[in-house]
């Protein structure tokens, strides 16, 4: 009776750790992993392993910013079962990246871009024990290309964030319901510009939307978009980031 009610009230309760087969992860592949379940000090019930892909986004209002967790998609590991006082256990798993989740490995002075893995137990009248893995989100190799060819011409990556809302470009339009903007500034006293990329996958395609924001002369913003296959060649990228550079 007094283990049950240990039980019940989350009294030596078991814990949960996930590990990861590899921390870095390119945009649009498969995180794999093991979520190991150490039993406590009595047996329990555990009704599900969630697993959810998260990261945190800007929400901004007519006099307020705030931030808040999204989650990007999510995984229920195993049915029901039991975990045994002491008991071990070992849960693979896979969970294919959202095309939409932001890239976190960037080069920016102010990267304010965040992924991570939660993982939960779900424990009848117990609090649930989480995890919580940062993941790092490497850009593919073309979007690595576009990103440097609008350093070469002659901007710095200044910050990068994920805001609340959807993209729409050309002939795309983002689905998840936050998008990243990766911010670059040039340095130059007359043509001053700010440039912001945001990038959507899309299959074998990648969709870019490009903001430029000049602070001298009346043109305003200027938004470019344009898509490019996941093997585009060097000049493909080239010749997109010109057209960016050249507004």
């Amino acid at each position: 009776m007094f283990g049950k009610l240990k039980a019940s009230l989350g009294i030596g309760a078991a814990k949960v750790d996930t590990v990861l087969s590899s921390m870095a992860i390119y945009q649009g592949d498969t995180l794999q992993g093991t979520v190991n379940i150490q039993g406590g000090d009595v047996d329990q019930q555990i009704d599900a392993i969630n697993l959810k892909l998260c990261t945190e986004m800007k929400v901004e209002s007519e006099d307020s910013v705030s931030y808040q967790d999204f989650t990007l998609g999510s995984l229920q590991a195993v049915q029901p079962f039991v975990i045994g006082k002491n008991e071990q256990k070992q849960i693979p798993f896979q969970l294919k990246l959202n095309d939409e989740t932001p890239i976190t490995v960037l080069n920016a002075a102010k990267n304010q871009s965040h992924v991570w893995l939660e993982t939960t137990l779900d424990i009848e009248f117990a609090l649930d024990p989480k995890d919580r893995d940062y993941v790092d989100v490497l850009p593919l190799p073309v979007v690595a290309k576009m990103i440097a060819a609008i350093e070469q011409g002659g901007f710095s990556m200044v910050k990068a964030d994920v805001e609340k809302g959807f993209l729409n470009g050309h002939n795309f339009s983002s689905k998840s319901g936050c998008y990243q903007e990766i911010e670059f500034r040039n340095n130059a006293f007359i043509n001053k510009k700010e440039i912001e990329l945001s990038f959507v996958l899309d299959g074998a395609w990648v969709h870019c939307l490009a903001e430029v924001d000049r602070s001298i002369g009346m043109r305003g913003d200027q938004y470019l978009s344009f898509s490019f296959g996941k093997n585009a060649s060097d000049s493909e990228v080239h010749a997109a980031a010109s057209r960016i550079l050249s507004v």
